[in-house]
C-alpha cells in the first residue's frame, strides 16, 4: 500500500515508529542516532560488571524488532540470523563485526517498519497471541527504542568519565 493512502491510526504508527529509530523528532536522539560513529572499544565497554554493552543493546534491539514483526506476521520461531534470543553475547564469537551488526539492526527495522505500513486500521485493536493488540505492540517497539537510546546515550558519557 502506497504510504500516502495509509490509515490515520497506520500512519501513526509509522511514525512514531520512524520517531524513535531515525527520523528527526523533537525529543531527541534516535535509536540509530546514539549509535552513529561508534566503534570499538566504544560499543564493548561495559559500565559494570554484568552490564550490557552498547553492541549487545543494538543486537537486543534488533531481536525485538523481529519479534515484533513475527508476531504481526504469525510467523514462525528461528527466522532471526543469529541463534538465541533476547541478549547476545557481543562480540561474538561467530567473527559477525560490529558493522555487521548494525546492518542487522537497520534490515529488522526496516523488515518491521514495512510491515507496519501493511496493517489496515481494523486490525490494530486485534490481539494475537498474548494480551496486546496490534497498536500496542508497535507502540511497544517504538518504546523500546527509545528506552535503549536513552541507556546508550547514558553509557558513551559514563564511558567519557
Amino acid at each position: 500500500m502506497p504510504e500516502t493512502t495509509l490509515a490515520p491510526g497506520v500512519r501513526i504508527l509509522v511514525d512514531l515508529v520512524d520517531e524513535a529509530f531515525d527520523r528527526r523528532s523533537w525529543h531527541g536522539t534516535t535509536l540509530r542516532g546514539s549509535l552513529r560513529g561508534l566503534r570499538d572499544p566504544d560499543v564493548t565497554w561495559r559500565p559494570g560488571r554484568g552490564r550490557h554493552n552498547i553492541w549487545e543493546i543494538a543486537v537486543h534491539a534488533a531481536y525485538w524488532k523481529y519479534a515484533v514483526w513475527r508476531r504481526l506476521t504469525g510467523g514462525t520461531r528461528g527466522r532471526f540470523p543469529l541463534v538465541g534470543s533476547n541478549w547476545f553475547a557481543c562480540p561474538n564469537p561467530s567473527g559477525r563485526t560490529w558493522r555487521d551488526d548494525l546492518a542487522l539492526l537497520d534490515d529488522m527495522h526496516a523488515q518491521l517498519r514495512d510491515e507496519v505500513t501493511r496493517l489496515d486500521a481494523a486490525t490494530l485493536d486485534r490481539r494475537g497471541k498474548g494480551p496486546f493488540t496490534t497498536a500496542a505492540l508497535v507502540r511497544g517497539i517504538a518504546a523500546h527504542d527509545l528506552y535503549h537510546a536513552g541507556q546508550i546515550q547514558l553509557i558513551k558519557r559514563l564511558r567519557r568519565q
